[in-house]
């Protein structure tokens, strides 16, 4: 698949919400389309949880029945923020960011839920990161920490490896069902 992804010119200047840190060899960004019945009701900036919901086929992560984590958006597709680098290619195509545990990347706000419990444990603990569900006050498909979340998935799609102030974090992939994990 070919892909050429167009940015507005008004918008050259903007920071990506995502930074690959390790990712030549642990990540991979996986090409595919955007769901032509997506309705850009929310926006979705790089950083945030998209779900697989057919062949090659992405849409935001929100919780519904027949969803399931699958990576972190790498385009933005921001109606309100005035840009959609997707509606320039004609193709609906897009791409996500998967990976394995060592793949570590660097996500800005507002790419996770500013209202998660942010704080790195000192105890040796995992913090473990799902998305916001549509019932979430801040809207679906945000990192957010799984435990103690309101309207968070169970699915873990990321680690918690850092957090700077309240505008950064740093996380790894490690895609589970912690519905399915023992402690």
């Amino acid at each position: 698949m070919s892909e050429i992804f167009y940015v507005p010119i008004d918008q050259v200047s903007q920071k990506r919400t995502i930074r690959p840190i390790y990712a030549q060899h642990q990540a991979t960004p996986y090409a595919g389309y955007l769901d032509p019945n997506w309705n850009r009701a929310y926006d979705i900036y790089p950083g945030m949880v998209m779900a697989l919901n057919g062949p090659e086929q992405f849409t935001l992560f929100t919780g519904a029945s027949n969803q399931a984590p699958f990576g972190l958006s790498a385009l933005f597709v921001a109606p309100k923020l005035g840009i959609d680098e997707v509606r320039f290619t004609g193709a609906n195509l897009f791409t996500t960011w998967v990976g394995n545990q060592d793949a570590t990347f660097e996500v800005l706000a507002p790419a996770f839920d500013p209202n998660g419990t942010w704080t790195y444990p000192t105890n040796g603990s995992r913090v473990m990161l799902g998305a916001t569900t549509a019932a979430n006050s801040s809207g679906p498909g945000l990192l957010s920490p799984i435990s103690g979340g309101t309207n968070v998935s169970t699915y873990a799609i990321a680690e918690l490896l850092s957090v700077t102030g309240t505008t950064k974090i740093y996380v790894r992939m490690n895609r589970l069902n912690l519905g399915l994990v023992a402690d």
